[in-house]
């Protein structure tokens, strides 16, 4: 039986909750078709199952699991009852309160748990009163005399107990949910559900045994393949397309021109990724009017190097402590030092895709998809059929990472215009090569670092100033254009919260290249923590001072950030030395999570290549809400962060990627794992997220170990062999 049909006759509870930007509005509604089109967030069916809509994509981070567990806390529900769907898009009623979202619906930033944690928890509160309610009202009981526990209602004078299912088929909700306040909340100590170790990720069992449905798993009746030739850069113009050559391919339908690409029809995956190959050979690319066509990643260095130091340069000022420049002209001692980081490819696992269908009326549409922001991809579709949103359905599906790539409507928006121009349903697939062809990069970038000593060795004054092309501009328009040109997403980390520097200053001068820059997992901080806690550590030399030591000097206002490098320190044992090896460490913040790291490395000096042998993380994320997941994050976050430290590089000539597949954009290999020792440090802060802040101490870590072992500085990154052997020359 289909959901639809299964909310439309049975006997269940189906309570709906507006969050949005405006805050709670709580309204209930009985279970019928209406209210699944309203989109319920909860349902409590009368064989005991509660099933939540979840309005983030789960590409790995654990939201399927961590969601539903807050909200059946304070339901008391039985967790194995407890089943989770993909909410719709539909911000007004699934929106993110979080203030970076402030009612959008989309999955960044790792702020789902901490955007949806109270709203969720209140929700199965008010849910729990509603039955509770109920049962009180049937049995003439004071409604202080039941309690609940795992999907039963309990009066404890009478022996009686009640499941929630059976309650589901005599209670009726009230015109608005009970009103709750935070002492109607669970205590921490009072959890049941929240911090256990023993709750394993619910989307594992189908992940290992081949049911779980990727976005490129979707099959949908009288569905014809599509993959595209994609543009080396924005702006490039297919020409010389040799049509017949490709059509003459067994199963190839169309050869379509369009402004992205040369698209390819055809009847199977095979049939259209041959034609494609048969076009790769002879199309050629008129880039006119192309801003990327004379971009040299390598010969740009140059420029904006000058940008750097140019007094004159256009800067925006991206953050701001006390007044640094007068702290820079008295000081005794000026340390300065400059880095740099390559644009890096999201190399997820899946490649993109999407399938299509375009309705009889030509303004309504169907898409299934594995996206991070469905909406984004509704306004695309509605856009190009000249429609509403409200048109557009979209099937969510599981995501094989991305991580930042697939916040982009690009691909959804290319299916939904070859199915409006064939008229049929479109299952594009894009094949690696044109994947990486149409990367969404991390950006180029280089960093320009100045710190003051006064006479007494204590650091008095700092500046930051990066060069970058500005992420906010491709992937979020309106925000850049809100904030007047500053950059969120490339310009995050630069600031010093958890230092005390009295005077700092951080600024950006923007570089206009027409690369498609995009999120990358850990955003801006990925390169900019690289930049401050590798300087940081040129800073301690200055002072002679032990790197950890002075780090929590800089933090000994801030107890949870002491906390956590405190207790690295103590998991990899910081004073022991290591005979032919060298230890490193770094901090960062994301969002307010917290993490150190300490790494332990050695290097082969003929061939440049860096070993990394121990890995030490600790983490404080606020309130583990699944502490094994958080782990596994932290773990995880660390492999990515590896290999984006030491070998993932996108070079860039005439304004297209040269990398075009994992022979020439190689990725970490298990033989170059090391030993990962993860640790959550608690707090009492609520739950800030986990996806992103595994990343960011583990390249500066590696940086600062190189320097410990050999006493040369890597100022760039990736560190590969190549750059290795150059700094030890």
């Amino acid at each position: 039986m289909k959901r639809r049909t299964f909310l439309a006759s049975a006997s269940g509870l189906t309570f709906s909750l507006a969050l949005g930007s405006a805050g709670m509005l709580g309204t209930a509604a009985q279970a019928n078709d209406s209210a699944f089109k309203v989109n319920a967030w909860i349902t409590i069916g009368t064989d005991d199952s509660i099933t939540l809509m979840v309005p983030a994509a789960e590409m790995g981070q654990g939201t399927l699991t961590a969601l539903p567990l807050i909200l059946a806390e304070e339901l008391d529900a039985d967790w194995a009852k407890v089943k989770a769907e993909f909410a719709p898009p539909n911000p007004k009623v699934y929106g993110n309160p979080h203030p970076l979202l402030n009612g959008g619906q989309a999955s960044l930033a790792s702020v789902a748990v901490a955007g949806y944690f109270k709203p969720l928890r209140i929700l199965g509160a008010q849910a729990r009163l509603v039955l509770v309610q109920a049962v009180a009202t049937k049995w003439n009981v004071p409604t202080t005399e039941l309690t609940t526990d795992k999907g039963y209602v309990i009066h404890a004078k009478s022996n009686q107990r009640i499941s929630y299912g059976e309650v589901a088929q005599f209670a009726t909700l009230p015109a608005e949910l009970p009103k709750i306040s935070d002492g109607d909340l669970k205590k921490p100590e009072q959890f049941k559900l929240i911090g256990r170790t023993d709750i394993g990720r619910t989307d594992v069992k189908s992940k290992t045994n081949g049911t779980a449905q990727f976005g490129i798993d979707v099959n949908v009746p009288d569905m014809v393949y599509a993959t595209i030739l994609e543009a080396p850069m924005e702006g490039a113009k297919a020409e010389n397309i040799n049509t017949d050559e490709a059509m003459a391919i067994p199963g190839i339908s169309r050869i379509i021109p369009l402004p992205f690409g040369v698209a390819v029809i055809g009847d199977s995956v095979h049939a259209t990724r041959l034609a494609r190959n048969v076009l790769k050979q002879k199309v050629t690319w008129n880039t006119t009017g192309a801003i990327a066509a004379t971009f040299d990643s390598e010969k740009s260095k140059k420029e904006y190097a000058d940008k750097g130091i140019d007094p004159n340069a256009k800067t925006m000022e991206a953050f701001k402590r006390g007044d640094s420049n007068t702290a820079m002209v008295n000081a005794k001692q000026t340390i300065e030092a400059t880095y740099w980081t390559e644009h890096c490819y999201h190399a997820q696992l899946e490649p993109m895709n999407c399938i299509a269908r375009i309705g009889a009326d030509g303004l309504s549409a169907e898409i299934w998809t594995g996206s991070q922001f469905a909406f984004l991809g509704m306004v695309a579709a509605s856009g190009i059929l000249k429609t509403t949103p409200d048109k557009i359905k979209v099937h969510q599906q599981l995501l094989g990472g991305g991580y930042g790539r697939r916040i982009a409507p690009d691909t959804i928006a290319q299916a939904v215009v070859l199915a409006n121009i064939t008229k049929q349903t479109v299952k594009l697939l894009l094949s690696r090569e044109d994947d990486m062809a149409a990367a969404r990069p991390r950006p180029m970038t280089h960093h320009v670092m100045r710190a003051g000593l006064d006479d007494a060795g204590n650091l008095i004054g700092w500046r930051h100033r990066l060069v970058a092309e500005n992420v906010d501009a491709i992937a979020s328009p309106p925000r850049f254009q809100a904030t007047g040109g500053k950059d969120y997403i490339g310009w995050n980390g630069l600031d010093l919260p958890h230092y005390n520097i009295t005077d700092a200053t951080a600024e950006a001068v923007r570089e206009i290249r027409g690369m498609r820059v995009h999120a990358f997992r850990g955003i801006g901080a990925g390169h900019n923590k690289f930049a401050v806690e590798c300087f940081l550590d040129e800073v301690a030399q200055a002072k002679k001072i032990d790197p950890l030591a002075m780090r929590l000097q800089l933090t000994q206002h801030d107890a949870r950030a002491n906390s956590v490098l405190r207790e690295v320190a103590k998991m990899s044992d910081w004073k022991r030395k290591r005979n032919g090896r060298g230890l490193g460490i770094a901090f960062s913040d994301y969002h307010g999570s917290l993490s150190a790291g300490v790494v332990e490395v050695s290097l082969n000096r003929q061939t440049g290549k860096i070993k990394v042998h121990q890995m030490w993380l600790a983490v404080d994320p606020g309130l583990a809400i699944q502490p094994t997941n958080v782990l596994a994050q932290l773990e995880g976050a660390a492999v990515f962060g590896l290999s984006v430290a030491l070998i993932e590089e996108l070079t860039i000539k005439n304004g297209a990627v040269v990398q075009s597949n994992f022979h020439d954009y190689p990725v970490l290999r298990m033989s170059d794992m090391p030993e990962i020792h993860t640790k959550i440090v608690k707090s009492d802060a609520p739950p800030t997220g986990m996806g992103e802040v595994g990343v960011l101490p583990v390249a500066p870590a590696i940086a600062n170990a190189i320097f410990q072992l050999t006493g040369k500085r890597l100022r760039a990154l990736p560190m590969s062999p190549e750059r290795v052997k150059k700094a030890l020359a």
